[in-house]
């Protein structure tokens, strides 16, 4: 079998509180408990097990969309008046970026983590 991202931890100061923003952000179902983890399933079998830490050092984490699911997490972004940005950098504010033919944007998790969706993956 070829090698397969299965799953990756987050650190939340709420375990709870985070995976549901995830999930509600990216219209996927809520998240289920696993032990001490609070579990989002994404459409590809690979999961986000946020766990309880003390201290969280935000990360990125990306995911590839349809234009259609775009359109409506980008809705639900702006309407929940989350900030946003066409890059990482955040020095372009309430923008979309278009690179490689595709559109991406990035807005902060309750914890800072920073998560992106794109139509086309960079570079392809």
């Amino acid at each position: 079998m070829p090698v397969q991202l299965n799953h990756t931890i987050v650190a939340a100061s709420d375990k709870e509180e985070s995976a549901r923003f995830l999930a509600d952000v990216l219209g996927l179902p809520p998240p289920t408990p696993f032990g001490p983890f609070a579990v989002v399933t994404l459409a590809n079998g690979v999961s986000l097990d946020f766990m309880d830490e003390a201290e969280v050092s935000p990360r990125h984490y990306a995911f590839l969309v349809t234009e259609e699911e775009f359109d409506a997490i980008l809705g639900r972004v702006r309407a929940r008046g989350l900030d946003h940005w066409a890059d990482p950098f955040r020095s372009r504010p309430g923008e979309v970026n278009t690179n490689d033919g595709g559109r991406g944007v990035y807005w902060p998790d309750p914890d800072g983590h920073l998560l992106e969706v794109i139509t086309r993956p960079y570079g392809g």
